[in-house]
């Protein structure tokens, strides 16, 4: 369908198949839809509710202008959407055409309580066409269809009658090169679409009302919808348009003892015969000490990651140089010691893939005996052999932590060097993966104060780093700084002051998104450290576009914060390792309230705990904690309800 793009755009009169939007950003073949896309049922129809990042509800206009990178100069936008009131002032895109250079807008279709908005790039600057006394938000399903001829754009709302607006033409040299499609945003955090979108369609050269009208149900009009929304539940005949039952989803119960949680079950409600109890949602009850596991010596960090075909691994990063770090196997819902590799003082590993290859990255705080310079190493899975070969090695200086994170398709890796002798404020290095000579290299290197940990995360289509600078060689009251990509670089964004931080975690809930530190300790210069001081979560203010304060916890000397989910309760868990005077405390896990925030909820003895990993099996699910003062870590079972 895509080579109807090669007829130059004064050619574009005959009607050309209908290009799908909502399609490009699904899996292909009926496979699950992508986490930021949910399915939801709403008053006898099914849309896709976007949430999460952006860029994966983005694609290259290349996909569809394949031989001619002009955009039609007559064209229809059909959408079918359900959108909530709104706000007075506020406008939420549903489609737009961004130049990805220079964030340039293109093209632009969004809505606001009572209009609709075309924007487009004229030859003399951006244009807005806008029908007004259009009630579109209203949280009820619509189809509109908007065609664009010569002077002319009209609008057709529910088959109704046509609205018409005479305007300066619409471009007919319009270029695509190098720009993106984004679906319900314009590709910045500002002007989401909070709706529902089942139907988003350009039927080049064509006015498609013809195609969608007249309908039986004209909310509903399809020319084209993705084939995972096209079930609906049985509306009745004649003029009603009310399904047979009121329910924002369609509904599945199974009767009797506790079924399998396989695939067939999944969306369904339990009804527990026996107790006469519906039963829907796990919930967290509490936790049990489930395996003692006896590492090599003291471990500072757990990876837990699993390879396709094998199974579930944990990597532990272990102080003794021999027998060195663990890599763990889950055997019999059990981890059981499946290959030891030599390290260095190993106070981090980091798992990832580039393609088909997966990577464990060894973060080595000391050097090899003999050598003036510190190494840390990159291994590589080997499917022959199944173990983990080393592949690279890279110059570091007593290295805390490896990030591995990917932005348009490219691979990087950054390092957290904390020292170099007694300095402090030294360099930590970003490598990108050379496809050429498949290793990777040196791309930027970033100045940094004590490094301990690096976390990456998105934004909608923006990229994020932040450190976790812990001292600068006086003091741990120092700025820990996040950086944003621009340009091919990472560049400053805020700077946040942090007590001895070790640790970053980034989190999402529903479409808020915060960041939780790990404050270590203060150094005080007149008397004793402070290990008994406030960890802090911060959240993204969407109109300043900073990340402010949200709630301080008293931790004790922390070393790290992990996120989970148990059914739709969120957690975070706070790894605690030192209070002064003792390395046995209890590290808390806090459940998370809305309003009032993170408060806790289960305390679970530990001794130098350094990390916390949460992870599933088919045994349940569960949290594993490491240990740097003594050889043993433990596996917590969340036991649910």
């Amino acid at each position: 369908m895509f080579l109807f793009w090669g007829i130059p755009p004064s050619l574009l009169s005959v009607d050309l198949l209908p290009l799908d939007f909502l399609s490009q950003v699904l899996p292909a073949g009926g496979n699950k839809p992508l986490s930021d896309v949910h399915m939801v049922q709403s008053q006898g129809a099914r849309g896709l509710q976007l949430a999460g990042s952006q860029e994966a509800l983005s694609f290259s206009a290349s996909q569809l202008f394949t031989n001619c990178d002009y955009f039609p100069s007559e064209f229809s936008i059909v959408v079918t959407l359900k959108t909530p009131r709104l706000s007075n002032k506020r406008n939420e895109y549903i489609l737009s055409l961004v130049e990805e250079e220079s964030d340039r807008l293109l093209i632009g279709l969004r809505v606001s309580q009572e209009r609709l908005h075309f924007l487009f790039q004229g030859p003399m600057g951006r244009k807005c066409i806008t029908f007004r006394a259009v009630q579109l938000a209203d949280n009820h399903w619509h189809t509109l269809v908007l065609a664009i001829t010569g002077r002319y754009a009209t609008l057709t709302v529910d088959c109704g009658r046509a609205l018409e607006v005479c305007e300066q033409p619409f471009p007919s040299d319009l270029c695509t090169l190098n720009s993106r499609f984004y679906i319900g945003s314009r590709r910045r955090w500002k002007g989401l679409f909070s709706g529902l979108l089942r139907q988003l369609v350009l039927l080049p050269g064509s006015d498609a009302t013809s195609r969608v009208c007249p309908s039986s149900y004209p909310r509903l009009s399809v020319l084209s919808v993705p084939q995972v929304l096209l079930t609906m539940p049985l509306i009745p005949t004649g003029n009603h348009v009310v399904p047979l039952y009121p329910y924002e989803a369609e509904v599945q119960v199974t009767l009797g003892s506790q079924p399998p949680c396989s695939k067939a079950e999944q969306g369904k409600l339990w009804f527990d015969t026996l107790k006469k109890g519906l039963c829907s949602k796990r919930r967290l009850d509490y936790v049990e000490d489930y395996q003692d596991l006896y590492t090599n010596s003291e471990t500072f960090d757990v990876e837990v990651f699993h390879i396709p075909s094998q199974g579930l691994f944990a990597a532990t990063a272990n102080k003794a140089a021999q027998p060195g770090s663990g890599i763990y196997k889950w055997v019999d819902g059990k981890f059981k010691l499946y290959q030891n590799i030599t390290t260095y003082e190993a106070r981090a590993w980091k798992y990832f893939t580039v393609g088909s290859k997966m990577f464990l990255a060894v973060a080595n705080f000391k050097g090899q005996p003999g050598r003036e310079r510190e190494e840390s190493m990159i291994y590589r899975w080997n499917s022959r052999k199944l173990k983990f070969l080393l592949y690279q090695t890279l110059e570091t200086h007593c290295a805390q932590d490896w990030e591995a994170f990917t932005i348009q398709e490219e691979h990087f890796l950054v390092v957290a060097n904390h020292r170099q002798g007694d300095n402090h404020n030294i360099d930590s290095v970003i490598y990108r993966w050379n496809p050429g000579t498949k290793v990777f290299e040196v791309n930027q290197t970033i100045g940094t104060s004590g490094a301990y940990d690096w976390e990456f995360f998105s934004v909608g289509p923006y990229q994020f780093l932040v450190v976790a600078n812990t001292l600068n060689g006086t003091s741990t009251n120092i700025n820990s700084t996040i950086y944003i990509w621009l340009g091919g670089t990472f560049r400053p964004f805020q700077s946040i002051k942090t007590v001895g931080a070790t640790d970053w975690e980034m989190f999402q809930i529903g479409n808020r998104y915060f960041l939780a530190v790990a404050n270590g300790q203060m150094l005080n210069n007149r008397g004793p450290s402070l290990y008994t001081i406030n960890s802090t979560i911060y959240e993204l203010n969407m109109m300043t576009q900073t990340f402010i304060k949200f709630q301080d916890i008293l931790t004790n000397s922390a070393v790290d914060w992990e996120f989970f989910s148990v059914g739709e309760d969120k957690f975070l868990v706070v790894a605690n390792s030192h209070d002064g005077a003792s390395f046995s405390l209890n590290s808390v896990i806090y459940r998370w309230q809305g309003y009032e925030g993170f408060v806790p909820v289960h305390k679970l003895p530990t001794t130098g705990c350094t990390d916390w990993e949460y992870f599933n099996t088919t045994e349940g699910s569960f949290l594993i904690y490491s240990s740097a003062t003594s050889p043993l870590s433990k596996v917590f079972k969340l036991n649910t309800y």
